[in-house]
């Protein structure tokens, strides 16, 4: 039996302690080390310090990682200081070989945030609680200091070259806002994240990536890396043929209450349906508003609508049933796309109905890339499924080939009611078709029913005219511009019923 009255404990021993158990106990402890002002300690800072601790607990049990982890949130919310600064001085006390690669949009803000981790562990107050971490004199820079147990941090800039491989890969802001607006900067950005530096880890089981950003655009670092996630699990399933875990958590916090929060429940703790009413209140936020729209909705809310982009109010869309005895005309439209797998353009048979009252429903959307003869199989087995009561809409490219693929189709429709839709002149731009239909639904005109598709045609609507897919709504728009201008078909007029 341990003589515990005759151990001597002081109360360094216990603030340490505690601090090695809790992320969280060691940022407030260390809070006026690098910070001057007064700390709020607002709700957020509490979940985001144990869910970096979650992930942190893993690579200490030298275990598989239980997933990447993204944060969006406002500037201002001290997101930095717990991911950036603090992390990885409180991961030290843990795991002191533990190694770090660090990245943001430019070499000088990664240098201060590095810096200002290094202001950490070199303060008294670390070395009181901690004297075990000791920095090596040899290698003590701002941009790459390292300890005596082998622990290390290196710092970059996106598209740095990084020579180490670390247990933690920390990017914090990739993008600055200038850079958001350059289709050749995200293109940038996003293959050095994934080429350089996710290339970069002890383990890629097991190291995993932190990313904390707020959202620019709808193909920024986060819908990136979002996407590349769900991939993986798609090819784990397909390979593995059973279920495969998604290795990514996605925490997104806007500044506001809305339905773009996540997780979920972290809904409950806004409080007047602000996220941090103390350092982003009415008053702030109403400022922030003042530099526009589109800063506001990306920074603040991340939501990133691009410049020029909503012209479809895509919350005005109610999700309901449709009586079916109701419906007065019905249109597939189908904008073909010839590619048959990667990143291209999508194959979307797109079905639209008009009601008595006149209302406009979106009844379903097909969307795959297939090849040639599986589209236009699936076309004919889908215009066998609506029925002969369904016109058949299909877009004419312009040139000979698009004149001959609108006449194979038809052909191969037979018995069918087909219209060939030839887009020209001023009418033929997308964003030109898509008006009629964007008017319909922002006037509240346009209901949809529910089905899995609903998400991607709701996410493309929010973004258009710079959506990164638009092959949803110009098949939505051709139906709309049939059912409202009166159907017609090959060789015949169809009246409008």
């Amino acid at each position: 039996m341990v003589d515990l009255e005759h151990i001597n404990f002081t109360e360094n021993d216990l603030i340490a302690s505690i601090c090695r158990s809790s992320f969280y106990e060691f940022v407030k402890e260390f809070w006026s080390t690098i910070i001057t002002e007064k700390p709020v300690w607002n709700w957020h800072i509490k979940y985001l310090c144990n869910e970096l601790q979650k992930v942190a607990e893993n690579v200490f049990l030298d275990l598989p990682k239980l997933y990447d982890l993204i944060i969006n949130i406002s500037p201002g919310s001290t997101k930095s200081t717990i991911c950036s600064v603090m992390f990885q001085p409180w991961v030290w006390i843990r795991m002191p070989e533990a190694q770090f690669v660090t990245a943001s949009y430019g070499h000088i803000l990664a240098t201060d945030l590095s810096r200002r981790s290094r202001d950490i562990i070199m303060s008294e107050r670390y070395k009181q609680l901690f004297p075990e971490i000791i920095l090596r004199c040899d290698q003590n820079v701002k941009t790459n200091f390292m300890n005596e147990k082998g622990g290390f941090r290196m710092a970059v800039g996106a598209g740095g070259i990084v020579g180490f491989h670390g247990h933690f890969i920390i990017i914090d802001d990739p993008l600055n806002p200038e850079q958001a607006v350059s289709e050749a900067e995200l293109k940038s950005t996003n293959n050095w994240i994934t080429g350089t530096l996710l290339q970069r880890k002890v383990n890629q089981a097991k190291a995993p990536t932190i990313l904390i950003m707020q959202r620019l655009h709808q193909d920024d670092p986060t819908a990136f890396l979002i996407e590349k996630a769900k991939e993986e699990q798609r090819i784990a399933i397909l390979e593995e043929g059973v279920d495969a875990p998604y290795k990514l958590k996605h925490i997104c916090l806007p500044a506001e209450k809305s339905r773009d929060i996540l997780p979920r429940y972290l809904k409950n703790y806004y409080k007047d349906g602000l996220m941090d009413p103390i350092r982003l209140g009415k008053a702030i936020l109403r400022e922030k508003k003042t530099a526009g729209d589109i800063f506001y909705s990306g920074q603040f809310m991340q939501n990133p609508i691009p410049a020029g982009g909503g012209m479809f109010k895509a919350d005005r869309i109610n999700i309901d049933v449709l009586e079916v005895h109701k419906i007065v005309a019905q249109v597939r439209y189908w904008d073909k796309a010839g590619t048959p797998t990667g990143k291209g353009a999508f194959t979307v048979g797109f079905l639209m109905a008009l009601d008595t009252k006149k209302r406009f429903w979106i009844r379903d959307v097909i969307r795959g890339r297939y090849s040639s003869e599986i589209r236009e199989d699936l076309i004919k087995q889908t215009a066998i499924i609506d029925g002969k009561s369904v016109v058949i809409g299909i877009e004419q490219e312009p040139g000979s080939g698009g004149k001959e693929s609108a006449e194979n189709t038809v052909k191969n429709l037979a018995g069918f009611t087909v219209r060939i839709d030839k887009p020209s002149g001023s009418d033929s731009s997308k964003e030109a078709r898509a008006d009629p239909f964007s008017v319909q639904v922002n006037m509240g005109n346009v209901s949809m029913e529910k089905g899995e598709w609903n998400r991607a045609l709701i996410e493309e609507l929010r973004y258009f005219p710079f959506s990164k897919f638009k092959d949803q709504v110009d098949a939505g728009s051709g139906a709309f511009n049939i059912l409202s201008k009166g159907m017609g078909t090959v060789g015949a007029f169809l009246r409008n019923r």
